[in-house]
């Protein structure tokens, strides 16, 4: 990590408040989200109030949030073990998942 971006000194506490950023944006925007959706709901008569805390998902359902979840705790690990300096912390990820991404090359 360069000096420039080392607000703590110790990378550990650098990647633990970037996880902590990133956690409370996303939380951020996924409650205003939900909040505006059902307020929207319930004005226009699709649902009632507190409907929406009662509902209890199918298996479909509980497969596509379970996937969600893990997609999130996938972005947070993966602030906490990227690797390389500041100016692109995660360019050796990024160039494998595209590896990993494309299709097999005539080599």
């Amino acid at each position: 990590m360069t000096s420039e971006f080392d607000y703590f000194k110790d990378r550990v506490d650098g990647k633990l408040f970037d996880l902590i950023l990133q956690l409370g944006s996303d939380l951020h925007v996924a409650s205003q989200r939900v909040h505006s959706l059902e307020a929207l709901l319930v004005r226009k008569g699709v649902l009632t109030a507190g409907e929406l805390d009662a509902l209890r998902p199918t298996a479909e359902e509980r497969t596509v949030l379970d996937a969600r979840r893990d997609a999130l705790i996938g972005r947070m690990l993966r602030v906490i073990t990227e690797d390389g300096p500041a100016e692109h912390p995660l360019r050796e990820q990024w160039e494998a998942s595209l590896r990993a991404k494309s299709p097999a090359q005539g080599h």
